[in-house]
């Protein structure tokens, strides 16, 4: 059977088709298209008008190639921008009405669950718990996991959109700025903070845009083969992560759009992920970080069929 999952993230809408018999399946296609839900409105409740008229001119993208590969089955998964806006509704009803694709808006619950499933598809998982973080634009999931399954999830509405709507921060972004959001943060990661202290997690799995930026800078400016290669996961060593976050706190957006490895839809955010990420290395005294190539598509492809 050949199926499409389409996960409408709040910057991107990711495509994938896989083959799929009994619990093999084959990778057939990927492709993600950049929308930017949450840009100009997701601060106010909404989808502003040009992200909002993207958003549907992905999916018709997205339409197209799955005919063009005789897909049996297709899914679609909307997350925070969709869920949480006063007109998320209304583009669900209208892609239905002008594409005749059902969205089908989850909750952050069962987003963290896929987004597990997909990580665990990735990476083997012992007795030790891990932290596993997937930054969205709209939102970001924590999950605690090993091998015994969740052992406690939650979505935060932190996605690197609503911060950079929230905060603005200047270019390059200034200390004062960097103080007020990990203080933010702190004040809304509080049950985070709590969980921590009872399930003790020293590995850090990232998944999604921020994550797979990253690897891919780290890849151009060390040529480390391992970190570009396709295996479904990779270790990020703690020391050419440092490098990063530096280059990119001090960063101009110019700079980074002139940096091997940062996609030009990720370079006005990923400043926001490296604060977002620090926090929770340091907060947690982290000693390992992984990332991890498969997320929520991934996870709906094994879980729901």
């Amino acid at each position: 059977m050949r199926i499409a999952i389409i996960d409408l993230g709040t910057n991107t809408f990711n495509l994938l088709i896989c083959d799929k018999k009994s619990e093999s399946q084959k990778t057939i296609f990927k492709n993600k298209i950049a929308v930017k839900l949450g840009e100009g409105g997701i601060d106010k409740g909404i989808i502003a008008h040009a992200p909002y008229q993207r958003g549907i001119k992905a999916l018709e993208d997205h339409l197209n190639t799955i005919k063009e590969y005789d897909v049996d089955k297709v899914r679609a998964f909307a997350t925070s921008a969709i869920r949480s806006t006063k007109n998320g509704a209304d583009f669900v009803s209208e892609v239905f009405e002008k594409l005749a694709l059902k969205i089908e808006v989850i909750d952050g619950d069962e987003e963290a669950e896929l987004i597990y499933q997909g990580v665990r598809k990735a990476i083997p998982f012992d007795l030790d718990y891990k932290l596993i973080m997937d930054i969205g634009g709209g939102s970001t999931e924590f999950i605690i996991a090993n091998a015994e399954g969740v052992q406690w999830k939650k979505s935060y509405q932190l996605g690197v959109s609503r911060l950079k709507e929230l905060f603005k921060p200047k270019d390059p972004i200034t200390q004062e700025e960097i103080h007020k959001i990990e203080h933010h943060l702190k004040s809304e990661l509080k049950d985070l903070i709590e969980n921590i202290q009872t399930f003790t997690c020293k590995t850090l799995i990232g998944s999604s845009g921020s994550f797979d930026t990253l690897v891919e800078m780290i890849g151009f400016k060390f040529n480390n083969l391992e970190l570009k290669n396709k295996k479904p996961s990779c270790d990020i060593l703690l020391e050419h992560y440092k490098w990063a976050q530096d280059f990119l706190i001090q960063s101009t957006i110019s700079e980074r759009l002139n940096t091997k490895g940062i996609v030009t839809m990720r370079a006005d955010m990923i400043v926001l992920s490296v604060i977002f990420i620090n926090f929770v290395l340091r907060e947690f005294d982290i000693k390992e970080m992984i990332r991890s190539k498969y997320a929520l598509k991934e996870g709906a492809m094994h879980y729901y069929f």
